[in-house]
């Protein structure tokens, strides 16, 4: 990729005196590339994995795409298929819990995203340990470093796109690391780890 670079020169208050700063202003050399591919550059979330529950039955399924709607109340937007074996759990019951996975079990992540729970019991393939939530039925993964109970806000989207909105009304997150390292799906088998944390303060 060919790549042309410009200096940009902004201002920076330092103990209240304001210093120059040299930003490097890449420009990039695009190509025409598939629509329906980019969600590989817009998508990296935590991948997380979404566990339900309705009368005697419940499931674990890989999520990769989600998207926060609000911040009060807590909502979290995502599309499910329709094809999948939570979707009914989920719609039916109208709950599910969100939990993050680290890096660790990553390949447990993906073998999950990987079957069907219509045709194996994940819980137990894959030896995941659950608790019961405090709000909702459907399951807390202990294994994750974070699980967010939800319940069902809106479903006016449910019908025409498979998207689900729902309310965060618990959650649960380990006080350590405070920085997990997580994965985000990039598409075709391709993750991203996430990297170091840093804290960029605004120029004014």
């Amino acid at each position: 990729m060919k790549i042309y670079q410009r200096s940009k020169q902004e201002s920076q208050l330092k103990n209240g005196i304001k210093i120059a700063v040299n930003i490097i202003m890449k420009k990039y050399d695009k190509k025409d590339f598939p629509v329906t591919e980019a969600r590989r550059f817009l998508e990296p979330t935590p991948t997380v994995l979404v566990t339900s529950a309705y009368q005697d039955k419940k499931n674990v399924m890989a999520m990769g795409w989600y998207t926060i709607m609000e911040f009060v109340p807590s909502l979290i937007g995502c599309m499910i298929s329709s094809g999948n074996h939570s979707f009914e759990l989920i719609r039916k019951s109208k709950e599910c819990v969100i939990n993050i996975p680290t890096l660790e079990l990553a390949k447990t992540v993906v073998a999950i995203g990987n079957c069907s729970g219509s045709e194996v019991d994940k819980f137990e393939q894959f030896s995941l340990i659950s608790e019961t939530g405090k709000l909702v039925k459907a399951p807390l993964l202990v294994n994750c470093f974070a699980s967010f109970e939800c319940k069902l806000y809106d479903d006016k989207l449910v019908k025409d796109y498979n998207f689900f909105i729902f309310e965060i009304v618990k959650a649960h997150v380990a006080s350590s690391p405070k920085y997990p390292k997580t994965i985000q799906y990039r598409g075709d088998s391709h993750f991203v780890e996430s990297g170091r944390n840093i804290i960029i303060n605004s120029l004014k």
